[in-house]
């Protein structure tokens, strides 16, 4: 998927082609729709499926950088989108996550790196990335592949950067992380 609402795809025979939509969400649509039909036409899902929908700005996150998301989790049914089972969109909190520090399930650690602040990414997480065998009583059944439409939102980057006055600022010279959000709604950790 392209800015201004293209898309670009080659197809068996190598040729190249390119899709203009009327609107950004027709596009975005698409782009859900090209990922689903992955899923379907292969085999056996053994890893994550990743589609980025909107590209974003800036670097692409890695391990240990910290990220504010907003998300919609569908189980994958009936060979597409099946019935919502969480979402934090319409919500006032976004949620909190550090890259690699094991606190979401393991297709999102895969799914999510390089994503850039702004960037939509769809993710199609088969069971054994997810919740496996035991599932989420009473949201997810056993054994599910599950589907989340994830955007970040905001960027903390784990790597130094320097501020003005060239001394060395990161965020690992802060205090101990409160498990209070600071005033400006994010975290130290």
């Amino acid at each position: 998927v392209r800015p201004n609402n293209y898309s670009t795809f080659y197809d068996d025979h190598r040729q190249n082609w390119s899709i203009m939509f009327e609107s950004e969400k027709a596009a975005v649509d698409f782009s859900k729709q090209v990922c689903i039909a992955k899923c379907n036409s292969s085999p056996a899902l053994e890893s994550v499926l990743c589609q980025d929908l909107l590209l974003g700005e800036g670097q692409g996150v890695e391990g240990g950088d910290s990220l504010e998301v907003a998300y919609t989790g569908w189980l994958f049914q009936n060979n597409g989108l099946g019935q919502v089972f969480d979402s934090n969109v319409n919500k006032d909190k976004l949620l909190r996550l550090k890259l690699g520090s094991g606190k979401v399930i393991k297709g999102w650690e895969e799914g999510m790196l390089g994503m850039k602040k702004g960037g939509k990414r769809l993710l199609i997480i088969p069971p054994a990335w997810a919740y496996g065998a035991q599932g989420v009583a009473g949201r997810v059944p056993p054994d599910s592949t599950l589907v989340f439409e994830v955007e970040v939102r905001r960027v903390k980057l784990a790597k130094e950067c320097s501020g003005s006055d060239g001394l060395s600022v990161s965020s690992r010279d802060s205090p101990a992380p409160s498990p209070v959000p600071s005033s400006d709604g994010f975290s130290s950790d």
